[in-house]
């Protein structure tokens, strides 16, 4: 099982900008440190249910900062952006950080955003499946042309390719300024560290509770696709792509929309040997809360998260005024608190292993500021980390 933290930079009641996004590079060292698969950065305009609005570009600083963990987007939004683009930044990531990057993509909501990026709402209702199309030709071709109904444009050479084999890690496991500050941020205590660091962990040191990570190859960065709907799932799974499944999903929910992504991806005539390998790589979004007492972990949640989200899903609104529904805020606190691991570290591992006895899916991204405190936060990954992976087997 490979476990991640999900970081939305979320921006709680009483917090600047710069205190959320702290708060989201903080916990990705620590993740690093205590043995997480990855970290999975979301992205959002205008609202303060997450202050970052470019996960690719926070990706990259991420990736600067650590060496092993794993880095992906959930996700990067295709109906505000050019595809090309975001090929673009996905190709740059994958060479330059050793096979790191994953590349999580959606197509978002109804939104004020498809306003103000100028590509409408048919680029939320009807234009994903071209934009994904063009995206992933750029990640696997060497001249791409367009000419749909959103893009036009003659043949182009794709530079750089992702397709290119990544380069290994510099074998002397230098890590760079940016590495060394990852430490503990304070330049005089990350340059003292240094030479103990590399004795006592060589540049191939992998954290305790992580298995190796694939080797890098041609192939490009691995995409993923945020499904939501019934034609969601089709569409991953006619190109062949591993899900990204919602955190308001429960295991019988998830059940359902693998059963449709088995039935849509063998009328697209795909092969079940490359399924069964895809299958492993669909990945479950959720929330984690670690406790001394199950009270605790679901008070602490129920104190924080009910006023985050009015205060961050209230500030949405929509492209054309249209009407929208919200989830009352306690009440879709409770739900998350029911379906993920919120509890004692025996009881959190315990919902992850029925998860995936139940469903098979066997990777997580699990939202671990949900306290919204900084320190709680930290102290939250690595009780996951120290607590909960040991037991996952």
């Amino acid at each position: 099982m490979r476990v991640g933290a999900f970081l939305l930079s979320a921006q709680f009641p009483g917090q600047s900008h710069a205190e959320a996004l702290e708060r989201t590079l903080s916990a990705t060292t620590a993740a690093e440190r205590c043995g997480l698969d990855s970290v999975w950065l979301a992205e959002h305009h205008f609202v303060p249910y997450g202050v970052c609005p470019d996960a690719a570009t926070l990706a990259a600083l991420l990736l600067g900062r650590t060496r092993r963990i794993g880095v992906g987007t959930a996700v990067s939004v295709l109906s505000t952006g050019h595809p090309v683009r975001l090929g673009e930044q996905a190709a740059l990531l994958h060479l330059t950080s050793g096979g790191r990057f994953t590349l999580g993509v959606g197509r978002g909501g109804p939104w004020i955003d498809l306003t103000v990026f100028g590509t409408g709402p048919d680029a939320y209702e009807q234009g994903f499946p071209e934009r994904l199309d063009l995206l992933l030709r750029w990640l696997r071709e060497g001249r791409v042309g367009a000419a749909g109904p959103q893009f036009q444009f003659p043949e182009v050479a794709v530079v750089p390719r992702a397709t290119e084999p990544v380069l290994p890690a510099d074998p002397g496991g230098h890590e760079g300024l940016a590495g060394w500050l990852g430490l503990d941020g304070e330049p005089e205590a990350a340059l003292r560290a240094f030479p103990r660091q590399r004795h006592e962990q060589g540049p191939h040191r992998r954290a305790a509770g992580t298995g190796p990570r694939p080797a890098a190859g041609p192939g490009g960065p691995p995409v993923v696709v945020a499904c939501t709907s019934p034609g969601g799932v089709r569409t991953a799974a006619e190109r062949g792509l591993p899900m990204l499944l919602g955190m308001h999903s429960g295991d019988e929910d998830k059940a359902q929309m693998l059963a449709a992504y088995r039935t849509a991806w063998r009328a697209a005539g795909r092969g079940e040997e490359q399924l069964a390998r895809v299958e492993r790589e669909h990945v479950a979004a959720g929330v984690v809360q670690v406790d001394d007492r199950a009270a605790g972990a679901r008070d602490e949640l129920l104190r924080a998260l009910p006023g985050f989200f009015a205060h961050g899903l209230g500030a949405h609104r929509t492209v054309d005024d249209r009407a929208r529904s919200m989830r009352d805020p306690r009440a879709y606190t409770e739900l998350l608190c029911d379906l993920h691991p919120v509890g004692t570290p025996r009881q959190c591992a315990d919902r992850l292993l029925a998860t995936a006895e139940r469903t098979g899916i066997r990777r997580f991204a699990l939202l671990t500021e949900g306290s919204g405190d900084r320190a709680a936060t930290l102290h939250n990954i690595a009780r996951l980390g120290a607590e909960v992976l040991p037991q996952l087997g």
